[in-house]
């Protein structure tokens, strides 16, 4: 069976279209071609298959036996390392998940929601009235220090410091433009693509194994809340536990996959909101009362707007057959989750930003899908929503911000993200004092 057609240019003029505008290149072949279509990018193998179709998604994520792509691994197991739960496939990685995924959900998840607030009520005090700054850096400060605490379990003092200077220098090396092309052409070239990254990799990783050998001789191991503790004594089926390795691959992950989306989620959302002052005058008001259905909805609708993770792909396992479409077992297929979450089949003026369309009606399970779907959905899914919660609450209802550029941002890219390309720059125009928050519900 054929594959669905490419676009009339080759796989040069593909890679920097998909590098540079990535949702022009989506939307353009959407319109050319249609909801599936193959691309083909340097470097790459075969080509692969962006779908976009809610049933074709579903039937993609919900055959357990189709496998990763090879360019994930190859992309991310330098710097997260061969045990990540992102990278391992069938019962390993079903083990991993299983084992990781209670600290994210129910009552251990709100058990961090005083750190949180602790670390986001802090930041807002250090903002200047009237000096512009980009909202985007602030959040990943944010993020990265509720990972540090919350994930990792280092408290005040010089070890958080030096770890957080560490990871900060690295996750910024990594994200930089000239990495990232030069990632994209490693594997045409055979060029290293983290050579300039990988001293800065090992003096993180020289750090964590200090982090976690200190972590194996605390008297209070078992009774301690930070994810590193709880994984240190959690156990597999069989009895055994992650050795220090894996232990590391673990947080190097939760790091990678838990600070940079989160926080760039959340600089998409101050974007979307600031530029609507209707919905954002409509959000204050349902904070002040202390109602949480209009601040999920527009996370779900900045979420739909702005997908962090553009793609989530797989190669199939057997023959992926709906309707509309067939594709042959051995077919890289991904999910294109923008080209989703922007069908004007499923959301009314698909374009626009509105959050009242999430309280009117749920979408359909594989028609919102900004955290992937079936057993490899992010495992950290509820406990971003939370933290993007405990953030927008905190920040919105002390703060009146606005925007420095009144125009919407531009999609740009980090590691595997879109991010806004100017980082967010606004103005705290008015700050008001910290008062005891309204706890919030799972």
């Amino acid at each position: 069976m054929p594959l669905p057609p490419e676009p009339p240019r080759g796989p040069l003029w593909q890679t920097l279209a998909w590098s540079f505008r990535p949702l022009a290149f989506m939307a353009r072949n959407r319109e050319e071609i249609g909801d599936a279509f193959s691309v083909r990018f340097l470097g790459s193998g075969q080509p692969t298959v962006m779908i976009s179709d809610p049933a074709a998604v579903k039937a993609l994520y919900t055959e357990r036996r189709n496998g990763l792509p090879p360019g994930r691994t190859f992309a991310l197991e330098p710097i997260l390392g061969p045990r990540s739960v992102l990278l391992l496939e069938g019962e390993e990685h079903l083990a991993r998940r299983r084992l990781m995924l209670p600290p994210f959900h129910g009552e251990r998840m709100r058990s961090y929601e005083a750190t949180v607030g602790e670390i986001v009520t802090a930041e807002i005090d250090s903002w200047q009235l009237g000096r512009e700054f980009p909202i985007h850096a602030r959040m990943q400060a944010v993020t990265l220090e509720v990972i540090l605490r919350a994930v990792f379990g280092v408290a005040d003092g010089p070890r958080l410091d030096v770890l957080r200077e560490l990871l900060r220098d690295l996750l910024a090396a990594t994200g930089s433009t000239r990495v990232q092309l030069r990632a994209l052409f490693a594997r045409r070239t055979g060029a290293d693509p983290l050579a300039e990254v990988r001293a800065r990799l090992a003096r993180v990783d020289a750090a964590l194994f200090a982090e976690i050998a200190e972590h194996r001789l605390r008297p209070d191991l078992e009774e301690r809340d930070d994810i590193l503790s709880m994984l240190m004594t959690a156990t597999f089926e069989d009895g055994s536990a992650m050795d220090d390795k894996e232990l590391r691959d673990q947080l190097m992950t939760l790091l990678l996959a838990g600070h940079e989306t989160t926080a760039t989620a959340l600089a998409w959302t101050f974007d979307l909101l600031l530029r609507h002052p209707v919905a954002l005058a409509r959000l204050r008001t349902s904070l002040e009362a202390g109602e949480e259905a209009y601040l999920k909805a527009t996370i779900a609708e900045s979420l739909r707007l702005r997908p962090v993770v553009p793609l989530a792909g797989r190669r199939l396992a057997e023959d992926l057959v709906t309707d509309d479409l067939e594709l042959p077992a051995g077919t890289d297929v991904t999910a294109a989750i923008w080209l989703t979450h922007t069908n004007a089949k499923i959301y009314p003026e698909p374009l626009a930003f509105r959050p009242e369309r999430f309280l009117e009606a749920a979408p359909e399970t594989y028609a919102w899908i900004p955290f992937g779907g079936g057993v490899r959905r992010c495992l950290g899914a509820a406990f971003a929503e939370f933290e993007m919660r405990i953030v927008l609450r905190e920040v919105l209802t002390r703060c009146d911000l606005r925007k420095a550029d009144p125009r919407p941002e531009k999609t740009g890219r980090r590691n595997i993200t879109f991010s806004p390309r100017a980082g967010t720059p606004v103005v705290v125009e008015s700050r008001r004092p910290a008062r005891e928050p309204t706890p919030m519900t799972a």
